[in-house]
């Protein structure tokens, strides 16, 4: 970089930044600008002093110079006048020659290391250790297991954490994350596609989401992530009807609703006929699934997963429509280990003893008897899990011992039985650290038009009579005053004849 007292109007100099404007000419210079012509393409650039990004073009005896008429000069000696430069030398005929520095080449282009440095055209040693030193940190950064981990706006949280890291470390990520509503799916979600998009393993994403949390998942993604989704709905993909062109091809990371596609047939072909490296679907446990009827969404997706490497589902209830549903959503991430619906059952039930033995395994600082027999017709056929079981159960080795072999053997376990390594579920139970939660109902003042009921229901048999109509006990209703006044009103009830609507008067309301 230049500073402005070399500089004076007909000197030549080079722009760092855009080399390929040519040789440029300095026209004008005042206390803080200075413009530059560059003839070669044009342009004209004015630059703030007192840094420009210039550098003055100063060749040296020996060096081949070309001027504007096109004659070649080979350099003997350089003098300056009124602060120009003047080479003299030989022409490519022997014949010698003087030339200003203003009648150089304006095409003259140093994009070649070897011509930078030949030209002078270098910076100084500080820009040079700075940009070392930021290539060094660079390559220290690049291959840190928690890139991309440590980088999001969020609280670290170690189950979080714990989750993303275990997830993204795997080649071809296919998970479950079940933790209950509250513990951060969403987070964990984020944290592993932040972790993959940086590492290179992720170049087109689609998060799909009930309408109602798009916006919400947009959101998280930009602020806490640095994500920066492409929001697709019908009006959107429509604007690429005209031509013809599949809109997911468009953009890499795109969120979407599940509802785009199931109005719309062409959009699932479009989106199927695309190639994504990682799918995300949020609320999964509204994918319904029957061995003899699959809904149209559960088709979608899981013509998504089969030709998608990664998919992460998000469900807080993986249960909630029964085994089978919990079923139908392992079967989208592995259909070949969760092939059928009654093996898994047969399965699930058979890992009972295992699940309970699996839970001393971790409560207990010595493996209890039934939960050591267990264990050991398990790993009958594995004679290194046998060793760490009877290490687990053996009172007289050290804590630290019990603790290594108590690792390795839910590990084996976690590699061997049911869901594996395919589920993830937190509960608040075993998260710690979460502030308690304390009921603490606030009571609301009676609506003065609910004063009605008491006068048009003044005693117990009057009540019993109107609850018994409505196929309810008083006490219940008690419970939704504004069912009983709006009951009223639809009774033809005289004091109702111009009432308001309960939900003017009801302060729950607003």
């Amino acid at each position: 970089m230049t500073d402005e007292t070399e500089l004076r109007p007909g000197q030549r100099v080079l722009s760092d930044t855009e080399p390929e404007l040519g040789l440029g000419v300095v026209e004008e210079i005042s206390p803080r600008r200075i413009t530059v012509a560059f003839p070669a393409s044009e342009e004209r650039r004015t630059y703030a002093l007192p840094h420009p990004p210039l550098h003055r073009l100063r060749f040296s005896p020996g060096d081949r110079i070309t001027l504007r008429d096109g004659t070649r000069l080979q350099v003997e000696s350089v003098a300056e006048a009124d602060g120009l430069l003047i080479y003299t030398g030989r022409t490519s005929e022997g014949e010698p020659r003087s030339a200003s520095e203003a009648e150089l080449d304006d095409r003259l282009l140093l994009n070649r290391p070897r011509d930078r440095l030949l030209a002078g055209q270098i910076d100084s040693e500080i820009w040079y250790r700075l940009r070392r030193e930021g290539r060094e940190a660079q390559a220290r950064l690049l291959p840190s297991p928690v890139r991309g981990l440590v980088g999001a706006r969020i609280d670290l949280i170690p189950h979080q954490i714990y989750i993303a890291h275990e997830v993204a470390s795997r080649p071809l990520p296919r998970v479950l994350l079940a933790d209950e509503v509250g513990l951060g799916k969403t987070i964990e979600a984020g944290l592993i596609l932040h972790h993959l998009v940086l590492g290179g393993r992720v170049r087109r994403a689609l998060i799909l989401v009930p309408d109602a949390l798009i916006h919400q998942w947009l959101v998280e993604m930009r602020h806490r992530f640095n994500l920066r989704f492409a929001l697709f709905d019908a009006d959107r993909c429509a604007a690429f009807d005209d031509e013809g062109d599949n809109p997911f091809q468009s953009e890499q990371l795109i969120l979407a609703s599940l509802g785009l596609f199931l109005d719309d047939p062409r959009r699932r072909e479009q989106a199927l006929a695309s190639e994504w490296d990682l799918l995300v679907v949020d609320e999964a446990h509204h994918l319904e699934w029957t061995p003899d009827q699959p809904s149209e969404a559960y088709r979608f997706v899981e013509g998504l997963a089969a030709d998608t490497p990664g998919v992460l589902l998000l469900t807080a209830t993986p249960e909630q429509l029964g085994a089978a549903g919990h079923f139908a959503r392992l079967r989208l991430l592995d259909p070949h280990r969760f092939h059928d619906l009654d093996t898994f059952l047969a399965e699930e039930e058979d890992y009972r003893p295992v699940a309970r033995a699996a839970a001393a395994l971790l409560d207990e600082p010595v493996l209890p008897t039934d939960a050591r027999d267990t264990l050991m017709q398990v790993f009958g056929d594995d004679p290194e899990a046998q060793a760490w079981i009877a290490t687990v159960a053996d009172a007289g080795v050290d804590v630290d011992r019990r603790d290594e072999a108590r690792e390795r053997l839910l590990q084996r376990l976690l590699d061997r039985h049911g869901t594996g390594r395919v589920l993830f579920r937190n509960t608040r139970e075993g998260v710690k650290g979460f502030p308690l939660r304390e009921l603490r109902p606030t009571p609301l003042a009676w609506p003065q038009e609910y004063d009605v009921i008491e006068r048009c229901l003044p005693d117990v048999d009057a009540r019993e009579r109107f609850a018994g109509q409505l196929g309810r006990p008083w006490h219940r209703l008690m419970l939704t005053p504004e069912v009983i006044y709006r009951t009223l009103q639809r009774l033809d009830v005289p004091e109702l004849v111009n009432a308001s609507p309960w939900w003017r008067c009801d302060p729950r309301v607003g």
